[in-house]
């Protein structure tokens, strides 16, 4: 038992040492962020009571808030119970942050914004940076499983940008409600429930502990759980018969007991209560108003009294969420009505408020409550809550008495969701709008948000079930829905490989006449087939892309050219246009940024990752895929969240981490059904057959690499385009086993399919490097010189160094060792650049036995940019190119602290000593 102030709690030891830690920490200048998780009653309230006693005799500031179930849906309740104190520093904050900061809470000048999400989280993280600035801050929230979403996506934003920070964020959760925007990013500690020993002491410091039998069933049917200690332990004092009733699930026991207090109470508290219970978080005044004469402030003490509210100032609260539960289940359907009718008529000047209890206390349909939620919605559009758009619209459709009006509000409520980046709301809120209407524009649209739900997702014929009708229903009378149907379709029938949807995908497009715009038979043609449509999309390409880029801030679901350079990256990537991918794809992420569609920047940023890892920028590609998991994680787009650690898995193996790739594929694929999806699987056997040849073991690799083709007479491909990209390392691994006939198979095979099409330079190269290592000795050094001979080889220097280091193989074992010496030195820059230790290893032994010592590594360049992170590095970059700390913060959503922070750490990496020295100390990104 740790006695804390003039509280005591039993048998939380372990947990009081951790969350004095996380203090300690704090008061010495070193974030943190916690969350602790646990049943109704566990005791996670009185641990961060506790916490922040902890922290403020230790001279530490405390800021809390409190999610509220009634105020969930109401756009960023809970960021402004937790900014409150400090709403007036806003004024020193750069202009677009504090615009995005007070418009979410309706506090800005009234000019006309487009709303920012992320402006906003960063605005306030700089504005708790600066408040730290005079000393720690310790963030405390509670009930965090009823936080509005906006603030949701604040916190884990925050949580993932306090480095460096003075700043810690303790939250707490149930533990069958954890938010999935915290639930990948932020430490968890789960408070189980007390063991018998602890129980039992618990018990014994009641007023009136039980005894005997009752001190049993207490301690039985309490589990643990310490609030249904101290509750029984009363409920038995005040009744012993309440020890020996039927057992009920904890959470309705403790109704129970709390509802138990309530007929003592007189009929003035009872309803002041109620009206509490309504309103939530309500002001005192508010609550007063709403019940009118029929209560004084005095009504209050018995209430107060009995340990159930606690009065401080203007606001009242319950001891306990199980509290205000109790009371409101306790009232009548028709006591609950008026209560909100009342709050509603007092709430004229807090409109969002007023929709809620309108609606509450809506009996059946009622379209006047349903469009103050509507307008509700609008504003909460306007200020960037997405996410409460889309409850309020959900809302108002079920209080909608016509079913097409109903039918349209949750196409507009899934639309929110889907800018929020919430795919399973998405689905669901889609997939009732086909019960409630004939319309077919709305059926049409409602299929292609539940189309795009599933896409982001790894249940991709799911997807396509939705995308494919809409597009085929849609040829003859609406060709522009058609093609729009299809570019969505296209990418879940990428993904997934099966080639049947993309056959029907393709027979679709045929059907389109020509349209004005194009982009979406575009991306059908290459996503679907890149080989054989090649030749027609590079001239569809180098005809759509006539546009300048799109101007920052437009809206995404208005900016073409900006749809336009999302497409077109992803085409040129898939076409092996790796140059061009990257800078459409780059430029799309810079607008993105600034978008509230976190759904594409994931998808957008692991394309990039993708573009990057292929063009030799993989500390770039490493930030990319950071930007990406992040994204997903919260929002939970599946296929991001699976494939961003692949591939970060194969850089680690290709770098000779290969225990730690390894580890990395089987927590990402893990539960995920990969036979559904190829692309993921392909990149997965490549990524661990890339760990054994690092590890130099051939057979090993050789089965992952061949596991990318069928087994069939003629071997396929398992995906259509990601499969063919291993061909030569297959070759390569089988020559060195004893394999070489089962690989020339599949080599034949392709050759002959990949003839029906064109092929790219990079597909090119590789199937020139896949024939040199089968050749005949006098026939393989015309496939090397072919494969080094186009330039643009270059583009992709892993796979050119590969084939340099196996032709200078080749010439050594025929004792033309002057000729292989320079092949062998491009090769062993390019490894020694992207740390591939295995083969910068493979290439130093070589180059001895060719009569060379290779020199060192240069001193400080590629292993001290090694031991940057990407963020690290992407800082490092900014600050060379003369940005102050505050410019780059905006520019990568960091608070100016942190960015100073890493600069400290980025120096004594590049063995450097000032800002001045940074340019230097740095290559060119690419090098």
């Amino acid at each position: 038992m740790t006695p804390l102030g003039d509280e005591w709690i039993v048998g939380r030891d372990h947990e009081l040492a951790l969350l004095s830690r996380l203090v300690d920490a704090l008061t010495t200048g070193r974030s943190g962020a916690l969350l602790m998780t646990g049943g109704p009653g566990a005791g996670k309230s009185a641990l961060l009571d506790a916490a922040a006693r902890m922290a403020r005799r230790s001279g530490v500031r405390v800021l809390r808030c409190r999610g509220s179930e009634g105020e969930s849906g109401l756009p960023f309740a809970g960021l402004h119970q937790l900014l409150r104190p400090f709403l007036e520093l806003a004024e020193g904050l750069p202009a677009r942050q504090r615009a995005a900061l007070l418009g979410v809470f309706g506090l800005d000048d009234g000019t006309p914004t487009v709303s920012d999400p992320l402006l906003t989280s960063l605005g306030a993280l700089t504005l708790l940076s600066d408040v730290a600035e005079h000393g720690p801050l310790l963030l405390v929230i509670d009930d965090t499983h009823w936080l509005d979403l906006g603030t949701l996506d604040v916190l884990a934003f925050m949580a993932r940008r306090l480095e460096g920070e003075p700043v810690a964020l303790l939250l707490a959760a149930r533990d069958t409600a954890v938010p999935a925007q915290l639930d990948r990013q932020v430490d968890r500690l789960t408070i189980e429930p007390l063991d018998p020993a602890a129980a039992g002491r618990l018990l014994d410091h009641q007023p009136r502990p039980p005894a005997g039998r009752a001190r049993s069933r207490v301690l039985e049917q309490a589990a643990g759980v310490p609030l249904a200690l101290v509750e029984l332990a009363r409920a038995v004092a005040r009744d012993p018969a309440a020890a020996h009733e039927d057992t009920l699930p904890l959470t309705d026991r403790l109704e129970a007991i709390f509802a138990a207090d309530l007929p003592e109470l007189p009929p003035a508290t009872r309803e002041l209560l109620l009206f509490a219970a309504a309103a939530e978080s309500a002001e005192l005044p508010v609550i007063l108003s709403a019940v009118g004469d029929r209560a004084t402030p005095d009504d209050w003490l018995p209430a107060e009294r009995a340990g159930l509210v606690r009065v401080d100032a203007d606001r009242v609260r319950f001891r306990h969420p199980l509290i205000r539960s109790a009371v409101y289940r306790a009232a009548t359907y028709t006591e609950r009505h008026t209560a909100h009718r009342a709050l509603a008529d007092v709430l004229v000047g807090d409109p969002d408020r007023r929709a809620w209890h309108h609606a509450a206390a809506a009996s059946g349909v009622d379209e006047e409550a349903a469009r103050e939620l509507d307008d509700s919605a609008a504003r909460a559009q306007r200020r960037g809550g997405y996410a409460a758009a889309a409850t309020a619209l959900e809302r108002a459709a079920r209080l909608s008495p016509d079913p097409t009006v109903r039918a349209g509000r949750l196409v507009r409520a899934a639309t929110m969701a889907m800018y929020a980046g919430h795919p399973r709301w998405v689905g669901e809120l889609s997939a009732q709008v086909a019960t409630l209407t004939d319309e077919p524009a709305l059926l049409a649209e409602a299929s292609l948000r539940a189309g795009w739900a599933l896409a982001v997702t790894t249940r991709f014929a799911g997807s396509l079930g939705f995308l494919l009708p809409v597009a085929e229903a849609a040829v003859d009378e609406d060709p522009v829905l058609t093609l729009d149907a299809l570019a969505t379709a296209t990418t879940p029938a990428y993904n997934s490989g099966a080639p049947e949807h993309r056959q029907k995908i393709l027979r679709i497009a045929e059907r389109v006449p020509p349209q004005e715009d194009e982009i979406g038979r575009l991306w059908a043609l290459a996503g679907c087939d890149p080989v054989r449509n090649r030749a027609r999309a590079l001239a569809m390409f180098a005809r759509a892309w006539t546009d300048p880029l799109a101007e920052p801030g437009a809206r995404p679901e208005l900016d073409l050219p900006l749809a336009r350079m999302v497409v077109l990256g992803g085409t040129a990537w898939v076409l092996d246009e790796t140059a061009e991918a990257i800078r459409l794809l780059g430029a799309a992420m810079d607008h993105l940024r600034r978008s509230p569609t976190s759904g594409a920047n994931a998808t957008v940023a692991q394309a990039l990752a993708l573009a990057l890892y292929e063009s030799g920028s993989w500390t770039e590609a490493r930030a990319a895929l950071d930007e990406a998991y992040g994204l997903a994680a919260e929002g939970g787009l599946e296929n991001v969240v699976v494939g961003a650690p692949v591939l970060r898995a194969t850089l680690l193996a290709l770098r000779g981490d290969t225990e730690e790739a390894r580890a990395a594929v089987q927590r990402a694929v893990h539960g995920i059904d990969l036979p559904n999806c190829r692309s993921l699987q392909v990149r997965t056997h490549y990524a661990l057959g890339a760990a054994a040849l690092a590890e130099g073991d051939h057979a090993a690799a050789y089965d992952r690499f061949r596991a990318v083709y069928t087994r069939q007479p003629e071997p396929e491909p398992l995906h259509f385009h990601a499969s063919d990209y291993y061909l030569a390392d297959l070759v390569a691994a089988a020559v060195r086993t004893g394999r070489a006939e089962d690989a020339r198979l599949v080599l034949d095979t392709t050759r002959r399919r990949l003839a029906e099409g064109e092929t790219s330079a990079r597909l090119t190269v590789i199937v020139h490097r896949a024939d040199a290592l089968l050749a005949e000795p006098d026939d393989a050094e015309r496939h090397f010189t072919a494969a080094l001979a186009d330039p643009a080889g270059d583009r992709w220097p892993f796979e050119r160094a590969q084939v340099r280091l196996d032709y200078a193989e080749w010439l050594r074992r025929r004792r033309r060792a002057v000729e292989a010496r320079p092949l062998l030195a491009a090769a062993l820059e390019v490894f020694e650049r992207l740390g591939t230790r295995p083969w910068t290893d493979r290439t130093r032994a070589e180059l001895r036995a060719a009569g060379v010592t290779p020199a060192s590594p240069p001193a400080g360049s590629a292993d001290s940019l090694a031991e940057l992170t990407p963020q690290q590095l992407q800082i490092a970059r900014l600050a060379a190119a003369g940005l102050t700390n505050r410019e780059i913060g905006e520019r990568i959503f960091l608070s100016p602290r942190t960015v100073g922070f890493h600069l400290y750490r980025i120096f004594p990496k590049l063995g450097i000593t000032s800002r001045a020295q940074l340019r230097d100390a740095l290559p060119e990104p690419g090098e």
